[in-house]
């Protein structure tokens, strides 16, 4: 719970952690048990027996016991929705009427879904942001469609390159032990992460026009796809296009990377950077997949 920002109060405002989140849940379900375990234990011995009977009715009024729950060893401590799903909390109780040590369980009480129903919430959960679409810009939705559909193609892209550059690698180095085979796919590498890094000496252009930045990156990252392919018909040039092509590429994912965040921020509405981030790689992941 936090103070209103408009509020006057010279009070601090004050945080409820993740970490007091939980022991606040666990005193609660604690002293629900105890208040539980109290009414079985009162209505079994006898002591009090007036007023135990009212006391397990309006325990039972506010889903504290479950008639389900009144001949079994299990008890119903409390109940939780979240997000219109429902649990409940039981234990398991002794001979005396006493809740044992460790034995809090939780039950699902959320009617099942169909299974295209199921599959939806589960890709939900993955590739849209908590609270979708109230917690994104209208833009969010045409601009991540055309960001898995250049994934998607790319990933397949990604295959024919890697094999046309194995294929050419070989072809080449035809009596090459594969030592040499390894080094020259090592320095292929290697001119690819120079150029990463002369690149990223031009930083503070990337925050000016970020939609033609990203634009750009994206064709080099496929005239660099288009130079490994040329690798084929060329096998004994392996070395230097596979070089250009990595170079190109690696200034390519410079440019992705600069841009990202101020394009994801310009999605959230609220403070959820983070999310919003996170369930756009996990939608360039699925389409690479």
């Amino acid at each position: 719970m936090k103070q209103s920002p408009n509020s006057t109060s010279t009070s601090a405002a004050q945080t409820l952690t993740s970490q007091e989140s939980r022991l606040l849940v666990r005193e609660t379900l604690r002293i629900s048990a105890s208040l539980a375990s109290n009414a079985g234990l009162s209505s079994s011995t006898g002591i009090h027996e007036g007023a135990a009977i009212p006391l397990m009715d309006e325990n039972r009024r506010m889903g504290l016991v479950g008639d389900e729950f009144r001949d079994s060893s299990l008890k119903l401590i409390c109940c939780e929705e979240i997000d219109g799903r429902r649990w409940k909390y039981v234990a398991e109780k002794d001979s005396f009427g006493n809740f044992k040590n460790n034995s809090i369980r939780t039950v699902s009480l959320h009617t099942p879904q169909a299974p295209l129903d199921e599959l939806m919430s589960f890709v939900r959960s993955y590739v849209v942001p908590e609270g979708f679409p109230e917690s994104v810009t209208p833009s969010y939705v045409p601009y991540m469609t055309w960001r898995a559909l250049k994934h998607f193609f790319g990933g397949a892209m990604g295959v024919f390159t890697t094999q046309t550059l194995l294929n050419s690698v070989g072809i080449s180095r035809n009596s090459a032990t594969p030592g040499a085979v390894a080094i020259n796919w090592i320095l292929k590498d290697g001119a690819g992460r120079v150029g990463k890094m002369l690149f990223s000496r031009q930083g503070n252009k990337f925050d000016y026009d970020l939609k033609q930045l990203r634009f750009a990156g994206d064709l080099l990252m496929e005239l660099g796809a288009g130079v490994e392919l040329a690798t084929a018909s060329v096998p004994h040039l392996f070395l230097p296009l596979a070089c250009a092509a990595n170079v190109l590429k690696n200034v390519a994912a410079v440019t992705s990377t600069s841009t990202r965040t101020p394009i994801y921020k310009a999605f959230a509405k609220g403070e959820n950077i983070g999310d919003v981030t996170a369930k756009g790689e996990c939608v360039g992941n699925i389409a690479d997949l």
